[in-house]
C-alpha cells in the first residue's frame, strides 16, 4: 500500500505569532486567483483572429485550426501531469515551472510570422490551464477551512472572467494595432505574476511520497490527444471516415491499457480508487456538461450578436462590441462566486452545484426565448455564467471533501480535464451544428438560425442532465461539505 504525507492543518489566523499572517493569506489568495485568470486569457484570446489566420499565418483553414485546437491539447493533457507534479515537488515550484512555459509560448506567438512556431506557442500557452488545480489545491495547504471555501469560488470564478475579458481585449488589440501585441502583452502579465507568486505565496508544507509515474503519464496524454482530436475533427472529417473512427479507436485501447498499468502501478499518476469514488466521479461528470455549456455560449451569442442584419437574425455588430457585450457575463462569474460561496457555508456545495447548473438552463432558456433581443441575450449569458460561477466555486470543493491533501493536486487536475474534455466536445458539436446548419452569403457560410435554436435547445439538455448527476451526489446538500 503507498503511504503519503499527509500535510499538517493550516494555522488559523491570529495563531501563529505573525502580525501579517492575515494579509499574507489575503495575498496569496488574490496573486493565485489572478494567476489563473490570466492563464485564462490564453484560451479565447485568439477567437477574434479566427477568420484572419489563414493570411496573417499563410496557411490554410485546416492549418490554423490549430492554434485552437493546440491550446485544448496543451490544457487537457497536462492539467493531471502537472497537478501530480504539484502533488510530488511542490505546487509554487510547478506554479512558477508552468508560468514559464506560458511566458515562453506566449513569446513564440508574439513573433510568429508562420504556422509552425504558432502552433507550437499555443501548445504552450495551453499548459498554463494546469494552474487552476494548482492553485486551489495549493490554497488547500495554507489556508484555514473558513478561508477556504471563498477563495476556491473566487478562483474557480476568475477562470471564466478571464475567458470573457479575453475576448474583447484580444479584439481590440487585431483592430486597431498589430495582431502580435495581445501575445507581447501576455508574455508581460506571466512574467509579472511569476515575481509575485516568487515573493508572495508561501510554499505549502508536505509533499505526497512515491515517484512520478512516467509510463502512465506518456500512456494518458497518448489516449486523451487521441480522444480529442477525434472530438475536435470529427465534425470536418466525418464522424464515420477512418480518422475518426481510427483515433477513437486507438484512444479506447490506449486508455484501456493505461487503466490497467495505473491498477497495478505502486505511484500511480491518477489513483483510479479515488476517480472512481462515487461522490469524485459524479462531480466529475457534471464538470464535463458545465464546461461545454460554458463554451458553447462563447461560440453561439458572440457570433450571432456579428452576423449580418440581412440574414434576418444577426445584429450586424463589431468583434470589439460583441466581444464588450460579453463582459457582462465574465462579471457575473465573480459576483456570483462570492454569492455561492456564502450559500456553501451555509447550504454545502452540492446545494450550490445543483443551483449553478439550474442557472445554466435558465439563461440558455432566456436565450431561446427572446433570441431576437440584444439585451435579452446578454440577460440570458449574465444567467447562465453566473450558473457557472456558483457551480465552479462548489466543485472543487466537493473534490476536495472525497480526497487526502496530498491528492489535491492530481484529483482537480483530473477535474480540469473534465472540464477540458467539456469544452472540447463543445467545439465540435458546435461546430457540426453550425456545418450542418448554414447557408451561402456573400461568398461565405453563415449558419442558419435553426442552428442557434438547436444550440441552445442543447445547453438546455445538458443543464438538466447536469442536474440529474448533481442529485445523485451522495448525502444531502448540507452534509456534502463537511462529510
Amino acid at each position: 500500500m503507498r503511504r503519503r504525507v499527509m500535510a499538517p492543518p493550516p494555522t488559523e489566523p491570529g495563531k501563529t505569532g505573525v502580525p501579517d499572517a492575515l494579509d499574507t493569506r489575503r495575498g496569496t489568495v488574490v496573486v493565485v486567483a489572478f494567476t489563473v485568470g490570466v492563464a485564462a486569457m490564453t484560451q479565447t484570446m485568439v477567437v477574434p483572429l479566427l477568420g484572419e489566420l489563414p493570411r496573417l499565418l499563410d496557411a490554410g483553414v485546416a492549418g490554423t485550426s490549430w492554434v485552437v485546437t493546440a491550446a485544448s491539447l496543451g490544457g487537457a493533457v497536462t492539467s493531471p501531469v502537472v497537478g501530480r507534479l504539484g502533488d510530488l515537488y511542490g505546487k509554487r515550484r510547478l506554479m512558477l515551472i508552468v508560468l514559464g512555459l506560458v511566458t515562453l509560448g506566449s513569446l513564440l506567438c508574439a513573433t510568429a510570422g508562420s504556422l509552425a512556431p504558432m502552433v507550437i506557442g499555443r501548445g504552450l500557452q495551453g499548459v498554463g490551464m494546469g494552474l487552476a488545480p494548482l492553485g486551489i489545491s495549493l490554497l488547500r495547504d495554507v489556508l484555514s477551512p473558513r478561508q477556504l471555501g471563498p477563495a476556491i469560488a473566487l478562483t474557480s470564478s476568475v477562470l471564466g472572467v478571464g475567458a470573457a475579458v479575453g475576448l474583447p481585449l484580444a479584439a481590440a488589440a487585431a483592430q486597431f494595432a498589430d495582431w502580435h501585441l495581445m501575445f507581447w502583452v501576455m508574455a508581460v502579465l506571466t512574467t509579472v505574476f511569476g515575481v509575485l507568486v516568487a515573493r508572495l505565496v508561501p510554499a505549502p508544507p508536505g509533499l505526497a511520497s512515491g515517484r512520478f509515474d512516467g509510463v502512465g503519464a506518456l500512456g494518458l496524454s497518448a489516449g486523451l490527444t487521441a480522444l480529442l482530436l477525434a472530438i475536435s475533427y470529427g465534425g470536418e472529417w466525418g464522424w464515420l471516415s477512418t480518422p475518426t473512427l481510427g483515433l477513437a479507436v486507438a484512444s479506447v485501447v490506449v486508455l484501456g491499457l493505461w487503466g490497467v498499468w495505473e491498477r497495478r502501478a505502486a505511484d500511480p499518476l491518477i489513483d483510479l480508487v479515488t476517480t472512481a469514488r462515487r461522490p469524485v466521479l459524479l462531480v466529475n461528470i457534471t464538470s464535463v456538461v458545465v464546461g461545454f455549456a460554458l463554451y458553447a455560449q462563447i461560440l453561439m451569442v458572440p457570433q450571432l450578436l456579428e452576423l449580418p442584419e440581412r440574414t434576418g437574425y444577426g445584429f450586424g455588430l463589431s468583434t470589439v462590441r460583441a466581444g464588450l457585450l460579453m463582459l457582462p457575463a465574465g462579471l457575473a462569474m465573480m459576483a456570483a462566486s462570492a454569492v455561492g460561496a456564502r450559500i456553501s457555508a451555509a447550504r454545502g456545495p452540492k446545494f450550490s452545484l445543483l443551483l449553478g447548473t439550474a442557472l445554466i438552463g435558465l439563461g440558455y432558456a432566456v436565450c431561446l426565448a427572446q433570441m431576437g433581443s440584444i439585451t435579452m441575450l446578454i440577460i440570458g449569458t449574465v444567467v447562465s455564467n453566473g450558473g457557472v460561477g456558483v457551480a465552479y466555486g462548489a466543485i472543487p470543493a466537493l473534490i476536495m471533501t472525497a480526497v487526502s491533501p496530498s491528492e489535491t493536486g492530481v484529483a482537480n487536475g483530473f477535474n480540469t480535464l473534465m472540464r477540458s474534455i467539456g469544452t472540447s466536445l463543445s467545439g465540435a458539436v458546435i461546430g457540426a451544428i453550425f456545418a450542418g446548419r448554414s447557408m451561402p452569403l456573400g461568398g461565405t457560410s453563415v449558419p442558419l438560425r435553426g442552428a442557434f435554436v438547436l444550440i441552445a435547445v442543447v445547453g438546455m439538455a445538458g443543464a438538466v442532465f447536469a442536474l440529474a448527476i448533481g442529485a445523485a451526489i451522495p448525502g444531502r446538500p448540507h452534509e456534502s461539505s463537511t462529510s
